[in-house]
């Protein structure tokens, strides 16, 4: 079992800058994938940004590439979600997963965590 645990939401304007943080327990940090996904009202959930083990590989959705950045901390168990340039249109409930393998796909992650959740304002 994975427990993984978002903070870092909050309300902020368009244009300002956010930092997500995950942090993961129970499974070996430094060989697990990590993800971040969103969901905004009445929509589906969407794939964001992921990471493979070593922080060697990363995948960013398109509508976020350029302006958001994936890192990890193993030693800290911990994966972060550097927000930027941040649009309306990004606000929704991000949602940190995890996995054996690094995909960038909605579906297939394992473990998920409760949510934190990004408002931006115009």
């Amino acid at each position: 079992q994975v427990q993984l645990v978002e903070s870092g939401g909050g309300l902020v304007q368009a244009g300002g800058s956010l930092r997500l943080s995950c942090a993961a327990s129970g499974r070996p940090f430094s060989s697990t994938a990590m993800g971040w996904l969103r969901q905004a009202p009445g929509k589906e959930r969407e794939f964001v940004a992921a990471i493979n083990w070593s922080g060697s590989i990363t995948y960013y959705a398109d509508s976020v590439k350029g302006r958001f950045t994936i890192s990890r901390d193993n030693a800290k168990n911990t994966v972060y979600l550097q927000m930027a340039s941040l649009k309306p249109e990004d606000t929704a409930v991000y949602y940190c997963a995890a996995d054996r393998i690094v995909r960038s796909t909605t579906t297939g992650w394992g473990y998920w965590g409760q949510g934190t959740q990004v408002t931006v304002s115009s």
